[in-house]
């Protein structure tokens, strides 16, 4: 029988976290907001700047934090990265011998292990990489990037954001078509990230629904607290 191979699924976070968290945040917060603005009995011209205002504000602050958290966990890997490749030069003997160490902690009998270290650590690049890895957790040269993290954060985030802000800007005057486009969006979004996850469809669109709901009604109940007592 020819060998199996498999392949595994990116779990490192890469685009999917900023680009999902951000869908999901647009279109929970927006929505609430829309809620609440429109539980003070607001005219829709009134909901309808508020929720592009919603859009635009969260859209950019969403990009502004991923690209800064992003920028300052890869600056810091960066400098112990550095850290690693001055001890490997001022230190080679002891590098490696560290190196064979940890190997020998995941079983390789210690003669081989002090070999692998040794060919390893021939090649300078080489074993910073793998004493990155095993040190630190990261790879030089593979370090997320906040470019990418926040420009998927903002463009998701705004996408997500839109969806309860359509029905206004094509002329609706209720809430209810928002409530109708911001629930199928938030049981969407919950199904395809079970998808994603292996959970089943179902339980993450319900769950994901359910969340949304729960601000949707606060806020709205904030808002008609606020808008009837005239505060």
């Amino acid at each position: 029988m020819p060998e199996q191979h498999h392949r595994h699924r990116d779990v490192t976070g890469g685009w999917l976290r900023p680009a999902v968290f951000g869908a999901m945040d647009g279109l929970v917060s927006n929505f609430a907001l829309i809620a609440g603005v429109a539980g003070g009995r607001a005219s829709p011209d009134v909901i309808l700047l508020a929720g592009l205002a919603g859009l635009a504000a969260g859209a950019f602050s969403m990009a502004a934090g991923e690209y800064i958290s992003v920028a300052s966990q890869s600056e810091l890997a960066e400098a112990e990265i550095e850290v690693e490749r001055r001890a490997l030069a001022r230190y080679p003997v002891a590098e490696r011998e560290e190196l064979a160490g940890v190997f020998e902690a995941r079983g390789v009998d210690p003669e081989t292990a002090a070999e692998v270290a040794r060919q390893l650590s021939e090649d300078p690049e080489e074993a910073l990489e793998v004493h990155t890895r095993e040190e630190l957790g990261v790879t030089p040269g593979d370090l997320p990037s906040p470019t990418l993290a926040a420009g998927s954060s903002f463009l998701s985030f705004a996408v997500g954001a839109l969806l309860p802000v359509l029905p206004y800007l094509l002329g609706a005057s209720a809430l209810w078509p928002a409530a109708v486009i911001a629930a199928a969006g938030l049981f969407g979004a919950g199904a395809l990230v079970a998808r994603i996850t292996t959970r089943p469809w179902w339980y993450g669109g319900l769950r994901q629904l359910l969340f949304g709901a729960a601000a949707a009604v606060i806020t709205y109940g904030v808002g008609a607290l606020i808008g009837t007592s005239g505060v």
